[in-house]
Parts: structure tokens; C-alpha cells; sequence
């Protein structure tokens, strides 16, 4: 078996507000998702990703460091979220009731 038949190609991607980084790589089969991401460059260019703490994912499935990628996985490191969606929901729900009862009084 030669090196081309043990290869698999894979895409790392971070998601920023603005834009995306997208890095593709031929890696080794049997690498991880931690390789795939430090093999990327995207952790020296963001030096806010912490491959330990981190949240990853393969195709928006939550995905360990540890875990072994298959040929064409898309590997996704996300961001920490700024505001927590159940409090962000709750906001807008409070403003719609306010707004409600204020067009009802005019």
C-alpha cells in the first residue's frame, strides 16, 4: 500500500463574524482531529483556540480531540458564545410583551 492509498483529505474550519478560514489537508489515515487542527496553522494564526478546552466538531457533530477522522471530514472549531441563546430568547420575549401592552393602551 503506498502513501497515496493511505492518505485521507480533510477541511478545518474557523468561523469568525466577518469571514471564514477554510485550510485543506492530505493527512496520514488514521488522524485525529486534534492533528488535523494543529497540522491546520489556524492555532498559531488564532492563538484564541484552546485545543484542550475547545468545542469541536465533524459536520456540526460535537467531536473530541481524540477522535479519528474519516476521508473528506469537515472539522469545525467553534467560537465561546458571547450571550447565552435561553437568556437572549427570554430578552426578546420580555420586549414583545412590553411592546404588546404599549400598542394596546394608545
Amino acid at each position: 500500500m503506498s502513501m497515496a492509498d493511505d492518505a485521507i483529505h480533510v477541511e478545518v474550519v474557523y468561523a469568525l463574524p466577518a469571514r471564514q478560514d477554510l485550510v485543506r489537508l492530505k493527512l496520514r489515515s488514521g488522524a485525529t482531529l486534534r492533528q488535523a487542527v494543529e497540522s491546520s496553522g489556524l492555532l498559531q494564526k488564532y492563538p484564541g483556540i484552546d485545543i484542550e478546552n475547545g468545542r469541536f466538531g465533524i459536520f456540526s457533530k460535537l467531536s473530541k480531540p481524540d477522535t479519528e477522522l474519516r476521508d473528506r471530514d469537515r472539522i469545525e472549531i467553534y467560537r465561546p458564545l458571547i450571550a447565552d441563546p435561553k437568556e437572549v430568547r427570554k430578552q426578546k420575549a420580555a420586549e414583545g410583551k412590553v411592546m404588546k401592552k404599549g400598542r394596546g393602551e394608545a
